[in-house]
Parts: structure tokens; C-alpha cells; sequence
């Protein structure tokens, strides 16, 4: 390979190749991180366009991905949405790119229910028939390396492993060794191997790192990962593979991912069936008045699927971003308000002292504006937030309760959100799956009954969770708008009826 553009010309060759790779561990830690962002970054300073993907609901990773490639990365998950979702997702998303590279979580096989591949990323390689590239740990092995690999051959006879990379070796010696092995027992190619390197150590995924990786501070870690994988990865040989087996046939487009016709050009906006104001009728609203949902972005506020951003476009909703750490306020024209997660305990002092922010959520909720949070959004909605170091900061005081931020885990893991009653954007009894994992306790004020949002089913039950009155729902889950057909669309229209009631 060349760096050139006349070398990417030949490279990428057909249009009709839809080069892709999956990433895959033996478990986590194995080394598929490095191993992704390597590859990404060395396949980008070639020239050629790299699109990024990742396993499960996962927010870090995706936001390196982002950082390495400078194209967003998007999320697959087959648990949170349909196999069809997840392959015409795929199939839009890679359109342009000449090569992409889906990174897997845990172990290959590891999804949501150990006696299938649901939710793992060997169903999302199978879904969008993609070749796997296994990263295998070999630290303190040499032929029972060749076992490991041949167990992850023979579990799923469908899954096509195309080769492997060998973590962590002692020295080139040892390196030789493994792959003499695995080739010789498992007929597939050890494509390259890292040495045991404590440069390429992916940091722990403490609060800050996120603000970290946007403030360019992983950028020596991102280079070091490019120059191992150049120094003992056969890029040529990838590059081949990636394109080696057919894509599958595009599906038609998920109803999720449709415009919806009660939103479009030709036809009114009516509220949904949840909305406050569900008695009036509505006057009609065209969605060239696209309403606007104004979306909380900076390193306070960060956690949010690409996919939801897309949908509530496609929904007809104009969105705006804004930044609370900046200083900033609820933008102008706002008919919608959108709180996602991220780490608002880093920045609670900031936050408590943005008095523009904190009395534009409470001028917005007070005229019934629609309101959605999630987790870090849903902990600014309480009354006061208490930190790691024990200091109190007050927030928006629109949930009667007190967030707390405690050194155990609270939860984490997969959600499906089923209604208690009438919402922004579920008629009670309807469910939509996400995704929790936080660090705070939310303790309400004796208020009966607190009108919980939703009962939530996890591994350790069932849990009432969130908060849902008129137009605001907020809960510690962060849901997948695809995971239920008319979210988006009751949220949009909710935000169109607002938007026309405040102008008569």
C-alpha cells in the first residue's frame, strides 16, 4: 500500500465491494480496542475513508472511533433493535466508506443470553456478513493458543473467522510460535501480532475520559496503536479479506427508519395520544415549520445514540445544540427539549451556577414544552445533586428528589421499558428497550405516588423506574428510539403542537 490517492483509487476499486471487518475478543480485555483503533487510524492515513461501528450500546468507544476516523461512528446492537434494523443501519452507514470496521464487546460470543448468539457480536457479523478478525491474548501460551481458536471456530459453523491477531507477545520468537500453531491446527492465517506494550494500554473508563479524548490528550496513545498494527499486521492481506464475502441483500426499510406520512410535507402534524393537551384539536402544522428539539452537547452531556439524532430528523424535527458548560441557555425557537447522559457530577458546580440553563428548563417545563432525559439529563431535572467529594449543587428542581453519587455501580445492563402510563413517547403498556449503567442513586421526597415511568426488566427483575408528568419523561434508562416504531414521531409531534399552541 501506497499513501496516495492514485493507490486509494486502485485500492478501493469497485463500487459494488463493500469492504467490512469485525473485530472480535475472546473476552474483554483481549485487545480488540487497540486492535480497532490501530487498524483504523493506519487504513485513514492511507487515505481511505474509514466508517466505524460498534458492537452493543456502548458510548466510549464509539466516541474513539470518532476521534481516530473523524466520521461518527455508529452503534449495532441486535437486542436493542431488529436484525433488519441493524443491516439496512449497516448497509446506509457504509455506503461511502471504502472500508469498515465494526468493533465487537466481550468476548465474540457474549451478548444477552448465553444460550445463543442474541445480541452478541457474532450475530452482528452474521447479520451484516462480515468477516471476523479474532484478537487473541497469548500472554503465557504457545500451542494452546491453537484451541482457543479452534473452540471459537467450531461453536458457530456459520460465522466466518478469516484470520487472527495475537496480543500481547512476549517477543518476536513467541509470536512465531502461536502462529505456527494456530495455523497448522485451525487452516486460517495469524495476521499480525502486538508486542506487550504499556503505551497501548487503553486507559480505564473513568469519568473524564471522554473530555479527554475531545481535548486530544489520547492522541499519542491513538498513534502508537497505528504504528504497532503497521509494524506487525499484514495490512494487504486485511484489506483483501475485507471484501471476501458477499453482502448480504439490503431489506426494505424499517417502519423506525421511514418518514412517517402523519409527519410529512403534504400531511398535519396531530399531538400524540399521551399529550396533555390530547383533547383540543389540533390546528394543522406542516412540517416545513420543522419544530426544533434543542439538544444538550459538551463534555457534561455526551451519551447519545446517532441513531436517535436520525430518526427525530427523519420524524420531521429540526434539532439545535447547545452547550450548559458553555453558559449557554435553551436556544431560540425551541419547541423541545432533549437532556441526554454523560457526567453532570463533574460539572454539577458549573451547572448549579448556569442560571440561564436551570430557569429555561423550568420556564420550558412550566408551559408544558416536551421534555426528554435521560440519566445524566434525568439527574439534572432533581432538586440537588451531591457529588464523589460530598458537596451539594443544587439543579432544576423540576423532580421532587435527590441524586447522589455513591463508589458502587447502581446499575447496569440491558432494559426493556415498559409504560405505567401515557408518556412522550409510549401510550402506557408499550415498551422500548435500552440500556442503564450508572453510578447514582435517585431518592424521591415522600411524594405518593411518585409517577414512575416505567417498569423496567433487567437480569434482577423488575424495577418501577423514571419519572413521566405531561410533557417531561425522564429516566435513568437511555432507549433506543429504533426499538419502538412511533417514538420519534409522538416526541416530534408533541414538540409541532407545542410549537403551534405557543404562536395562537
Amino acid at each position: 500500500m501506497h499513501n496516495n490517492e492514485s493507490t486509494r483509487t486502485e485500492l478501493t476499486g469497485s463500487s459494488h465491494v463493500r469492504r467490512r471487518l469485525v473485530i472480535a475478543g475472546t473476552g474483554s480485555g483481549a485487545g480488540k480496542t487497540t486492535v480497532t483503533l490501530g487498524l483504523m487510524r493506519a487504513f485513514a492515513e492511507k487515505g481511505l475513508k474509514v466508517q466505524g461501528f460498534k458492537c452493543g450500546p456502548d458510548y466510549i468507544d464509539p466516541t474513539y472511533h470518532t476521534a481516530v476516523t473523524g466520521i461518527a461512528s455508529r452503534n449495532l446492537d441486535s437486542w436493542m433493535t431488529s436484525g433488519d434494523y441493524v443491516l439496512n443501519l449497516f448497509n446506509h452507514a457504509s455506503a461511502d466508506a471504502d472500508i469498515s470496521i465494526i468493533e465487537g464487546v466481550m468476548g465474540l460470543y457474549d451478548g444477552k443470553d448465553p444460550r445463543s448468539n442474541a445480541g452478541s457480536t457474532a450475530e452482528i457479523a452474521m447479520i451484516t456478513g462480515s468477516s471476523v478478525v479474532l484478537v487473541v491474548d497469548v500472554r503465557s501460551m504457545a500451542r494452546s493458543a491453537a484451541a482457543i481458536v479452534l473452540g471459537y471456530q467450531r461453536l458457530e459453523p456459520k460465522l466466518q473467522i478469516i484470520g487472527v491477531i495475537v496480543n500481547r507477545c512476549g517477543s518476536r520468537g513467541h509470536y512465531d510460535i502461536v502462529k505456527a500453531a494456530i495455523e497448522q491446527e485451525c487452516g486460517i492465517p495469524v495476521l499480525g501480532w502486538l508486542p506487550r506494550d504499556e503505551e497501548l494500554d487503553i486507559p480505564e473508563r473513568h469519568l473524564g475520559l471522554v473530555p479527554a479524548i475531545e481535548r486530544g490528550e489520547l492522541e499519542p496513545l491513538f498513534r502508537r496503536a497505528a504504528e504497532r498494527i503497521r509494524e506487525g499486521t499484514d495490512l494487504d492481506r486485511l484489506w483483501e479479506l475485507a471484501g471476501s464475502i458477499a453482502l448480504p441483500e439490503s431489506m426494505a426499510l424499517p417502519e423506525s427508519m421511514e418518514l412517517s406520512a402523519s409527519v410529512s410535507a403534504d400531511h398535519p402534524v396531530s399531538p400524540p395520544a399521551a399529550s396533555q393537551r390530547s383533547a383540543m384539536k389540533p390546528p394543522a402544522v406542516s412540517v416545513r415549520d420543522r419544530p426544533v428539539i434543542a439538544v444538550a452537547k459538551d463534555a457534561a452531556f455526551n451519551f447519545y445514540y446517532e441513531d436517535n439524532m436520525e430518526l427525530l430528523r427523519r420524524a420531521g424535527a429540526e434539532l439545535v445544540f447547545f452547550s450548559p458548560l458553555a453558559g449557554e441557555g435553551i436556544p431560540a425557537r425551541t419547541s423541545g427539549l432533549y437532556l441526554g447522559g454523560g457526567f453532570p457530577e463533574e460539572y454539577a458546580a458549573a451547572i448549579s451556577a448556569n442560571q440561564a440553563f436551570l430557569n429555561g428548563i423550568r420556564q420550558a417545563t412550566a408551559s408544558e414544552m416536551p421534555l426528554f432525559a435521560e440519566c445524566g439529563g434525568y439527574m439534572v431535572l432533581a432538586q440537588t445533586l451531591t457529588d464523589r467529594a460530598g458537596e451539594v449543587h443544587a439543579m432544576a428542581g423540576i423532580i421532587p428528589a435527590h441524586v447522589r453519587m455513591q463508589e458502587k455501580r447502581a446499575a447496569l445492563g440491558y432494559r426493556e421499558a415498559k409504560a405505567i402510563r401515557d408518556c412522550l413517547l409510549l401510550e402506557q403498556g408499550e415498551m422500548i428497550r435500552g440500556h442503564e449503567f450508572h453510578y447514582s442513586v435517585m431518592s424521591f421526597d415522600g411524594q405518593s405516588p411518585i409517577p414512575h415511568a416505567y417498569e423496567t426488566k433487567g437480569m434482577r427483575g423488575i424495577t418501577a423506574e423514571g419519572y413521566a408528568r405531561g410533557n417531561i419523561l425522564a429516566g435513568y434508562t437511555h432507549v433506543h428510539l429504533a426499538s419502538h416504531s412511533k417514538a420519534a414521531e409522538r416526541w416530534v409531534r408533541a414538540c409541532a403542537l407545542y410549537s403551534t399552541v405557543r404562536k395562537q
